[in-house]
């Protein structure tokens, strides 16, 4: 396609009312013998009814045709509008508004074109409510411009008719009406801010001269035209209508919804939620990150949930920022700062004994200020598949209608409770002036309790935040990106679940790794190498609490193997069970129109060798530190070693849990291997002896994948045994310690993956065909990975390049998801993604030693 159409294609996809217009014969349809057999081409009428499912925009098919026989034809659905006659029918019934006048002119007519029609064989008369169509397709060329002359010399010169000439046909109407004049209508109508129309026929001219300023036509075929672009075929225009869909789709969805990046993480070691720049609460599930969400605005807009405030006025915030070493947020407008976080349960003192705790998790929103703000609190339990009320009290709302107690603690707050399509809402405006400059609200969960907390607000807050400031002054942190390194630590942190010990891959799921496309996963769960990863990072920080809960965890896990360690599921809700059936949620839209919305995940089902090597490098690294095994974690070593002995060799679905058939991955047989590896290094470390029998595994499970991972023609180690495709997971021959970094074949597979996989900032998983349609962005710990290959081979200004490029990309709060699109500059993925922030975290280390040697 010209690239100057597609650029103008673009444009006029982006407009905020769009009128599609297009003629049928020629356009839709091929033109054909038989006027009676013009089917429009199914690509065509794909495009033309997704493009009128969309918001903001209307299709119409204009045509010569009589409507009735138009719509007989087309079987297009009501969505889109249908004009016949060239403009002069719009609807079914428009015969019964013509005068008798104009009835009276239109028996005339009719009654000489048929003398005319009979007096010129093959000629064909086609009767329409205010005109008659001369047709001469197919009739011999002498005949029909006989027939043509006579017309011409006959009816066409009436003072109350109207001629329009096209391809073999010429019509002549009561009504003095084209095709420009229909689309001016119906522009007028629609108040459209452009058209776009397509055509093919010298009647399609009088639409093409209407166009202006934003306007777009593109003329089918051949011959002198007033439209801007032109394309060869039907086929080709129903291209240019798909290229439009696809582009206006992703406007209408991608472009509004806020970028994945810049949304900033609330936490407490319970759940999570999140939180646009705009102080909205988009997503936070209850009372666990993997439960249903409460608030799904992120993947279903506002019918899905949110808890949004900000100034009455609007307006874009001033800024947004965590309060140093914590997890609470501050979003600031002038006269107005909204400060959240995630506080934990609220105790109450009985008079006879202990504090006891009165609910779940609380959300608290703090509005400070001189101005008014307003408030918003549409609470969608279930993922919105709940209907629920709320009900108005002296100090707040009580959310019912669901399983689990919800109330609004918000004293001083006027509500106004709506319904919104069978959902209740509740909306306020609060003058801080006139409360003392603050005003608090507190969701609190598992409790209908709207009482007064006994302990003020700026102590609660104070008692909320020390435990994070603490930690985060424990740790050892670099010079490199320190500010960066703190807050991706306390990400890590925030996606622990403290109350079991496992640990969150990312806080939602369904974001997109393609706007608009069906990559779309729930991360919500602990994967057993991820998990593993991101506790690794946080001790070589100086924290191994995480770590040795994580590893409990695991415990527990091999424990319900009944002695089979090798049945280990990749990932388990974060209580540590096998997680339910993959499901779609089909009432939401999805993440910028990114459908499907799912909950749970396949590769649940999925056999993957490479997470037990994480889970023994965690091991290794908490033993190191401490100085010591404990019981726990010798049992899991020992588990991890012999699910290796018995697995090793089999092919399985690998680290990218592609939904392919078994390979023998070369990630998966390197992490193999560093099991083995590494729980040498514990029991020689620790226990002060050897093990022959691991030496002899480990040594078979090396030798075995140097030799068959090795492709000769690629001149690297790629994906798996005999494929010639690049995986960036091919690294770890090298980070794994397996191969030297200095070693010739270490040094060519870096090469290959930077050469073939790395764009810019980013570096892709892979390219290979996985088996799902769209493609995804660069993955941060692809990237990081690559980061660390090249400090190992020397190329130490690269990873420092590389970095930078990297940092470059987070949110400004700090915070990383999956992916990044170099081309479009956002986000995708779930987000925060653990993968990202441990990545970070591992490249500061790495860089910051090497400048300390």
């Amino acid at each position: 396609m010209d690239p100057e159409l597609l650029a103008a294609i673009g444009r006029v996809a982006r407009v905020p009312q769009l009128l599609v217009a297009c003629d049928y014969d020629g356009t839709l349809a091929p033109i054909v013998e038989d006027p009676s057999k013009a089917v429009p081409l199914p690509e065509s009428v794909a495009a033309v009814r997704a493009l009128a499912s969309l918001p903001q925009t209307t299709v119409a098919v204009v045509s010569g045709r009589a409507l009735r026989d138009l719509a007989a034809l087309s079987r297009l659905p009501n969505e889109i509008h249908l004009v016949g006659s060239h403009g002069s029918e719009f609807d079914i019934g428009f015969v019964e508004r013509l005068s008798p006048e104009l009835v009276a002119v239109r028996t005339r007519l009719r009654d000489a074109l048929r003398e005319i029609a009979q007096a010129h064989p093959g000629v064909r008369l086609e009767r329409k409510p205010a005109s008659v169509a001369v047709h001469t397709r197919g009739v011999e060329p002498q005949v029909a411009a006989a027939a043509v002359e006579a017309v011409r010399n006959g009816p066409a010169k009436w003072d109350d008719v109207t001629v329009t000439q096209g391809k073999e046909v010429i019509e002549l109407s009561v009504v003095a009406t084209h095709k420009g004049t229909a689309v001016d209508q119906l522009r007028t109508q629609l108040s459209a801010s452009a058209v776009l129309f397509i055509g093919d026929d010298v009647t399609d001219e009088n639409a093409f001269g209407t166009l202006r300023g934003p306007d777009l036509g593109i003329k089918i075929g051949p011959g002198d035209t007033q439209a801007h672009y032109r394309v060869a075929e039907p086929v080709e225009a129903a291209r240019a209508l798909g290229l439009l869909l696809e582009t206006r789709r992703h406007w209408l969805f991608g472009e509004r919804a806020v970028p994945i990046e810049r949304h900033s993480m609330l936490a407490n070691g319970r759940t999570v939620a999140l939180l646009t720049p705009e102080a909205k609460v988009s997503w936070l599930c209850h009372p666990k990150p993997d439960s249903a969400a409460i608030f799904a605005d992120l993947v279903g807009g506002s019918p899905a949930g949110h808890f949004t405030v900000g100034p009455e006025r609007g307006g874009i915030p001033l800024g947004q920022r965590y309060r140093n070493g914590t997890m609470t947020v501050e979003t600031r407008w002038s006269g107005l700062t909204v400060t959240d976080w995630l506080d934990l349960p609220a105790r109450e003192t009985t008079p006879d004994g202990p504090a006891v705790v009165t609910g779940d998790s609380t959300l608290v929103r703090v509005l400070t200020g001189s101005g008014r703000a307003r408030v918003e609190f549409a609470p969608r339990p279930e993922f919105g598949q709940v209907a629920t009320q709320l009900q108005p009290m002296d100090d707040g709302l009580l959310v019912l209608g669901s399983n689990e107690p919800v109330a609004l603690y918000s004293p001083g707050v006027t509500w106004q409770v709506r319904n919104d399509g069978g959902y209740e809402t509740a909306h306020a405006v609060v003058d801080l002036s006139a409360t003392g400059g603050q005003v608090v609200l507190e969701l609190r969960f598992g409790t209908h309790s709207l009482e007064d907390h006994a302990v003020g607000i700026h102590e609660r807050q104070a008692k909320a935040e020390q435990p994070w400031k603490d930690w985060v002054a424990s740790l050892r942190l670099p010079a490199t990106a320190r500010d960066l390194v703190a807050r991706s630590a306390l990400t890590l942190r925030g996606l622990c679940h403290e109350a079991t010990g496992s640990i969150l891959a990312a806080a939602t799921t369904s974001l997109p790794e393609e706007l608009g496309g069906v990559r779309n996963w729930d991360y919500r769960y602990c994967w057993l190498r991820d998990a593993a990863m991101t506790a690794r990072a946080l001790v070589d920080l100086g924290s191994i609490e995480e770590a040795e809960a994580l590893l409990r965890w695991v415990d527990g896990c091999i424990e319900r193997t009944g002695g089979h360690p090798e049945r280990l599921h990749p990932l388990y809700t974060v209580d540590g069970y096998e997680l339910g059936a993959e499901a779609v949620i089909d009432t939401l839209p999805g993440y910028a129109g990114s459908r499907p919305v799912r909950v749970g995940n396949l590769a649940n089902h999925q056999l993957q060798l490479d997470v037990f090597g994480p889970i023994a490098d965690l091991i290794a690294a908490v033993a190191d530190a401490r100085g010591s095994v404990r019981d726990d974690e010798w049992r899991v070593l020992d588990n991890m070693v012999e699910a290796v002995r018995r697995r090793w060799h089999e092919p399985d679905h690998g680290i990218w849990e592609a939904r392919l058939p078994p390979r023998h991955h070369i990630f998966s047989k390197v992490m193999c291997w560093m099991t083995v590896d590494r729980a040498l290094h514990v029991v020689r470390q620790h226990d002060g002896e050897d093990r022959p029998e691991w030496v002899e595994l480990r040594d078979r499970i090396g030798a075995n994948v140097l030799e068959n991972g090795w492709h000769e023609e690629v001149e690297a180690y790629s994906v798996a045994y005999g494929d010639e495709d690049m995986d960036a997971s091919s690294l770890w021959i090298g980070l794994s310690g397996l191969l030297p970094g200095d070693d010739p074949r270490f040094l060519s597979t870096v090469l290959k993956i930077e050469a073939d996989l790395r764009s810019g900032p980013v570096v892709y998983r892979y390219h290979w065909d996985d088996g799902l349609p769209g493609r995804e962005g660069g993955f941060h710990i692809c990237t990081a990975w690559l980061i660390e290959a090249y400090l190992r081979t020397g190329r130490r200004t690269d990873a420092e390049e590389l970095f930078a490029q990297m940092v470059d990309t987070a949110g400004p709060t700090g915070l990383l998801p999956e992916q990044y699109d170099p081309l479009a500059e956002r986000g995708l993925g779930n987000h925060p993604q653990a993968y990202s922030h441990l990545g970070l975290i591992r490249c500061a280390l790495l860089l910051d030693n090497m400048l300390k040697q």
